[in-house]
């Protein structure tokens, strides 16, 4: 009430100045379509009910034709805002927000765009049928065609704080709630799954789990009931269905895995499709615990009891790596020194070689002619 009396003081002292300007008309005739009260109605039946409410906008047939007491309501198209009675709803579309009563703060761009909202509020829609099926939820944002279109399709109001980017992303959603899809189809399927995020086209498509981040095309594509795992790679992660707490990076990391819990896997095997692996942090590190080895499928462990490699045997080979290690330290630093001398004596040589040739020349100089002696 206090935003609707700031605004007719604002609209008035408007009035008042376009009092003092020319009387000339930019427009003549002057536009059909204004009534008092800012209100601006076009189309047939537009803003037909229309009793206190202000700074209404119609246009289109039906458009805010229930409209009575609410304001700040605009609405373009076709049986826009057709049964509102809400406050600050825009719709622009044919029948977006179309039974829209109570709801307030919506916006809807699109054909059937929030077309079945009731008392929903803070919605925004943009695309064909986006939030088609939102009836009491609130704060969701679907952009794209049929994005989050079953939002809240049984009316319980608990699918709220959802967003949508990008064509039916969300689209079978009726009780997630506080989920983020980007690409198409992403979190497509999901129906009741809460607080997921997903990025890509058909990421986490099927999902009905809670707390999963999926990023990359089909990434933890088909999830079932699997909750609180993180996918990071192209097509990674489909054969989690209920797995939890995994984690899963690189391009279909974990797909050539049955169903899991509690795993982290980096690159997908076998090893052999990789040549080497680098971590930072680890080399020159001193730490107290159990020696890890690595078997043969890439897995890193602890020596298992009974093995033929024994606690005792793997710190002794590992001191024999350490051994030869400084070994090798040591010999390289030695040839590097044999290195240098080698050069120094080089270049001694090719001083001497040098001063021996000045010399050479420096005696044939001073050499006497040789004389010839007659035989009588």
């Amino acid at each position: 009430m206090n935003s609707l009396i700031r605004l007719k003081t604002l609209a008035s002292c408007v009035l008042l100045s376009l009092a003092f300007l020319p009387r000339a008309q930019a427009v003549s005739p002057q536009p059909d379509g204004c009534y008092p009260d800012f209100t601006t109605a076009e189309g047939c039946f537009a803003l037909f009910s229309l009793t206190t409410g202000a700074a209404n906008a119609g246009l289109g047939w039906a458009s805010l034709f229930s409209t009575s007491t609410g304001s700040a309501n605009t609405g373009v198209g076709a049986a826009t805002l057709l049964f509102n009675n809400g406050d600050r709803n825009t719709a622009v579309g044919g029948a977006a927000l179309f039974t829209n009563q109570t709801g307030d703060f919506n916006s809807a761009c699109g054909t059937a765009a929030l077309l079945n909202n009731v008392d929903g509020f803070s919605n925004n829609a943009v695309g064909d049928s986006a939030l088609f099926a939102n009836i009491t939820s609130a704060a969701n944002t679907a952009v794209g065609d049929l994005a989050l279109q079953d939002n809240d399709a049984n009316g319980h109001g608990k699918s709220n704080f959802n967003c949508a980017f990008g064509a039916q992303a969300l689209q079978d959603n009726i009780d997630g709630d506080s989920n983020n899809a980007i690409g198409y189809l992403a979190l497509g399927g999901n129906q009741n799954g809460l607080f997921n995020q997903a990025m890509g086209a058909e990421a986490l498509s099927n999902n009905d789990g809670a707390s999963n981040i999926a990023i990359g095309d089909s990434a933890m594509l088909n999830n079932g009931l699997g909750s609180f795992n993180t996918v990071v790679g192209d097509e990674a992660g489909q054969n989690i269905t209920d797995g939890t707490d995994n984690i899963y990076i690189g391009a279909t990391a974990g797909n050539s895995s049955a169903n899991e819990s509690g795993t982290i896997r980096i690159g997908d095997p076998p090893a052999a499709t990789f040549n080497a692996c680098f971590i930072a942090g680890i080399t020159g590190v001193t730490v107290i615990g159990d020696p890890v080895v690595v078997n043969g499928d890439g897995q890193l462990g602890v020596v298992a009891a009974g093995s033929p490699l024994s606690l005792k045997e793997a710190l002794k080979q590992r001191q024999v790596v350490q051994q030869l290690k400084a070994t090798t330290e040591k010999q390289a630093a030695r040839i590097a020194l044999q290195e240098n001398q080698i050069q120094t004596l080089t270049v001694a040589l090719k001083q001497q070689a040098e001063q021996i040739q000045k010399v050479s020349a420096q005696l044939e100089m001073i050499r006497p002619t040789p004389r010839v002696v007659e035989n009588r």
